[in-house]
């Protein structure tokens, strides 16, 4: 199933390079990636080797080129960094503390994703010395306001999951519901009651029942359900109200 996180940015299928190296003083770009392993959302974070935040963590940044969108600007600057393309973005905010860079004064601009981690083949860059998915609860101190714009990304994606089926693509094939109710309670952060959650989804009628069961599991097997993909279409274009 194709995500649908984005519609304001173009999906790009041939990676974006940078000829040039004229650089725009004084703007960043800052991206958020999230992924879900089945059981944990994370964040991918990149060790800095070069520079002022040599040594430390921080999520994926650089800046934009004078002759480039910031929407392309943010798409090279992944690729450049962990080699991930073909990515949809949706763009947050500017984020504009004067001291949230503490040697100069650099404006960022936002972006965060949620991708299917087993989709991409991440390499760290030279300038990087490692790109590492984090659990959300495990992330440590991070360079300038980068908590900052970690937080306020997640946020959002708490926002949109109650609003479109955002997400649901990182789901096997074939699920149950079990598995897209953690799902829901990883990005959320927090616990649902089992029976309200399935009478809820069930509603919306996203799902078509299987005539399967889980196999090779230690418990009972549940029933193994999937997205219909006119309802999934419809829901995302609209939305919806999903509340727990």
């Amino acid at each position: 199933m194709t995500s649908s996180f984005s519609k304001n940015i173009p999906k790009i299928n041939t990676p974006v390079t940078a000829d040039s190296k004229s650089f725009i003083e004084g703007i960043s770009i800052d991206c958020v990636i999230f992924s879900f392993d089945k059981k944990n959302l994370e964040v991918l974070l990149v060790h800095h080797a070069i520079g002022e935040s040599a040594g430390r963590w921080g999520v994926l940044g650089g800046n934009p080129e004078l002759d480039e969108s910031i929407d392309n600007a943010a798409l090279r600057i992944l690729y450049e960094l962990t080699s991930l393309d073909n990515i949809y973005l949706e763009q947050l905010k500017a984020f504009t503390d004067p001291d949230r860079v503490k040697s100069e004064r650099v404006i960022t601009i936002g972006y965060y994703t949620l991708v299917n981690r087993e989709d991409y083949n991440i390499k760290a860059s030279v300038s990087v010395f490692e790109a590492k998915w984090f659990k959300i609860n495990e992330v440590p101190d991070l360079i300038f306001d980068h908590n900052e714009i970690l937080s306020y990304s997640l946020k959002q994606l708490q926002n949109r999951v109650r609003q479109a089926p955002i997400g649901f693509n990182l789901l096997p094939e074939k699920f149950t519901l079990l598995q897209l109710m953690h799902l829901y309670e990883e990005i959320l952060g927090i616990e649902m009651d089992k029976s309200n959650f399935r009478r809820k989804i069930l509603h919306m009628k996203l799902l078509v029942e299987l005539d399967e069961k889980q196999k090779d599991v230690s418990h009972r097997a549940a029933k193994l359900y999937k997205f219909d993909p006119e309802i999934y279409k419809k829901l995302t274009e609209k939305g919806f109200n999903f509340e727990f």
